[in-house]
């Protein structure tokens, strides 16, 4: 049987096949390869971009003092079965007497702690110290919660509980004594803690107040201003 020939007269069988075409040959833009590599190489740097910007958001929040005091976790029961969410507890100071404290809720622990920390520099007061410890003795109270505040002479470091310690430490104060005299439940000791705080008055306050001068009160700090 006579072999086939193609339209311009040339055996089938001498035509090349799809395999025998040179590797170099031309292929379309789009799959062309080095494009494909330059691509992938520009979305390393868009994510290197990204791993920037949040190291400059955390040295951005590294101007305040952060404490996460407690979380919690709630399990809502429903006809599926449970859905639980996460509540925190949060204390941020900027370490110079300026202390606010917040809680936040959320599906997850790290936006619970997120929207905690927010609402706590919204609530930041500005308290009275005296050197590194506080003005005088005060004792705060919120529910059952009850927490004895003492000047400390210098030196004498952070005496207090977990809850009351961070408050303390985002505040800037290094030289306290505290007792806690009521419930133990981290929620009413720091608002205890913070209602002490925001009671206390400086010698110098209590002057103007009363009118007089300030060497005029019988008043001895435990530490010079």
């Amino acid at each position: 049987m006579a072999d086939e020939t193609t339209s311009e007269g040339t055996p089938a069988a001498e035509t090349g096949t799809p395999a025998d075409v040179p590797a170099t040959a031309e292929r379309p833009s789009g799959t062309d390869r080095p494009r494909g590599r330059g691509g992938r190489g520009e979305r390393g740097e868009r994510g290197g971009r990204g791993r920037g910007r949040g190291r400059d958001d955390r040295e951005h929040a590294s101007d305040h003092v952060e404490n996460v005091i407690a979380i919690n976790r709630v399990a809502k029961v429903v006809k599926g079965g449970r859905r639980f969410s996460f509540n925190a507890l949060v204390a941020v100071g900027d370490g110079k007497a300026k202390v606010g404290i917040a809680t936040g809720k959320a599906n997850e622990v790290s936006e619970a702690v997120r929207k905690a920390v927010e609402a706590a520099k919204r609530s930041m007061v500005e308290l009275p110290k005296t050197g590194s410890t506080i003005p005088h003795e005060v004792v705060g109270e919120h529910g059952a919660g009850r927490v004895l505040l003492k000047p400390a002479a210098t030196g004498t470091g952070v005496i207090a509980g977990g809850p009351v310690r961070a408050v303390l430490e985002c505040a800037g104060i290094t030289d306290i004594l505290t007792k806690s005299l009521g419930s133990t439940n981290p929620h009413n000791m720091v608002r205890a803690t913070m209602n002490g705080l925001t009671r206390l008055v400086s010698a110098r306050q209590v002057a103007r107040e009363r009118g007089v001068e300030i060497d005029q009160i019988a008043y001895k700090p435990r530490q010079e201003g």
